[in-house]
């Protein structure tokens, strides 16, 4: 393999302005609707005190799950000393800390007391594992920046490889933690799961890496800089491992689930219910996000690079679409306050009646904004660092190339 170089991209051209504009503009908007919803109450969003956690929280969690996932391929490169990976180091770290940036800018914004972090930064209870996330969020900064720093600065290549299996253990940790937030609500029929925290490491291998290759194959086309078959056809077929393991996961949490009796009717609820989240979950998690770009990928279809963006951007949509039916979908269905007995209904939402949510625009726009404050973070981080290699052509990364 050659020298790689790494060069910061111009940035002059009226299409990167406009981008930033775009960006910016979604950017501004997310904090709009954060003071219109801080400033009118919780009664303007689609939210009430059943569903506690709402469209934001879908974004946001997508978010966070997705920036462990994107430093996956940092890590192969340097946990498992695949080569032709190692180029990508840099950019996967960088998007890394830009799509955690973005979860967690949704997730403060979205408390409704965004003031009283400060609390939850300085009080700890350990028996909480939302006092554990807040050290894995924070440590997850600290480590991957230490990680670049090992990457970019040439005194301190001894301590790289280290740095990055640090980095590796711990991202696996925090994606751990973020399954079990669900995991150990015993109180949800539809959380209570040990499989919640294997599922979400698997989820964020596959929604970071699609990210990672959408973004990887739109930046080097609009810097117009050579980008090769080699690098695009291990990311596609990894890419396609990881939407299939989702799936397995999906079906061995369901199966289960059917085969406690105790769980049937939540099941139900998922699976053939009347609601948005039954559509959901068929048409845009299994369906859309699932059997479409993994036929896509593992087709003659995947050889065009539009195509395979396209499967990249279905499995995106697919998974806000499993954030959605497991978040909203959750507490949607009602708690079993006395279970095996029979609640009488009443007016005060404490009976076992299926709860609704609309979102509302000012949530969706908060939740859009944490994705346009990730590319922003990323857009201005390759212009004024260097990050991409100059070049990704296949004889310049590919030590099987001849060329």
């Amino acid at each position: 393999m050659k020298k790689i170089n790494y060069l910061e991209i111009e940035g002059r051209s009226n299409g990167f302005l406009a981008l930033l504009g775009v960006l910016g503009a979604i950017t501004l908007a997310g904090i709009g609707a954060f003071f219109y919803m801080e400033h009118s109450g919780h009664h303007v969003t689609g939210m009430d005190n059943q569903i506690v956690w709402g469209m934001p929280h879908v974004f946001a969690v997508f978010l966070i799950v997705a920036a462990s996932g994107a430093l996956n391929v940092a890590s192969i490169g340097t946990v498992f000393g695949k080569a032709i990976y190692k180029p990508l180091g840099r950019i996967s770290t960088l998007m890394a800390i830009a799509l955690l940036a973005g979860g967690l800018m949704v997730l403060v914004l979205d408390l409704g007391r965004p003031d009283r972090l400060v609390i939850a930064m300085t009080y700890y209870n350990f028996k909480s594992i939302f006092a554990w996330n807040i050290i894995l969020y924070n440590g997850f900064f600290a480590v991957t920046i230490v990680y670049i720093w090992m990457m970019m600065e040439k005194k301190m290549v001894g301590y790289y490889r280290p740095a990055g299996i640090v980095a590796f253990i711990w991202r696996l940790i925090l994606t751990t933690g973020t399954g079990s937030i669900f995991g150990f609500i015993v109180a949800r029929s539809a959380y209570d799961a040990a499989i919640m925290a294997p599922m979400f490491i698997i989820m964020s291998f596959s929604f970071g890496l699609a990210i990672f290759l959408l973004v990887l194959m739109l930046g080097y086309q609009w810097t117009e800089r050579p980008l090769g078959d080699a690098i695009i056809k291990r990311l596609k077929n990894l890419l396609g491992v990881f939407a299939a393991a989702v799936l397995y996961f999906v079906l061995a949490y369901h199966l289960t689930n059917l085969y406690g009796t105790e769980h049937h009717d939540v099941e139900k609820f998922i699976l053939a219910g009347d609601s948005i989240h039954t559509t959901l979950f068929w048409v845009m998690q299994v369906i859309v996000g699932g059997l479409v770009p993994i036929g896509i990928i593992y087709s003659k279809l995947s050889n065009s690079r539009s195509w395979l963006g396209l499967a990249t951007v279905l499995i995106i949509l697919g998974g806000l679409a499993q954030m959605y039916v497991i978040i909203i979908g959750g507490q949607a269905y009602p708690l079993e306050i006395f279970p095996g007995m029979e609640v009488v209904n009443s007016a005060f939402g404490d009976a076992n009646s299926y709860h609704t949510y609309t979102p509302s625009t000012p949530e969706i726009v908060l939740g859009v904004s944490g994705i346009a404050v990730a590319m922003l973070i990323i857009t201005l981080g390759v212009k004024v660092l260097k990050f991409m290699p100059e070049s990704l052509a296949d004889k310049d990364i590919d030590p099987h190339n001849k060329g």
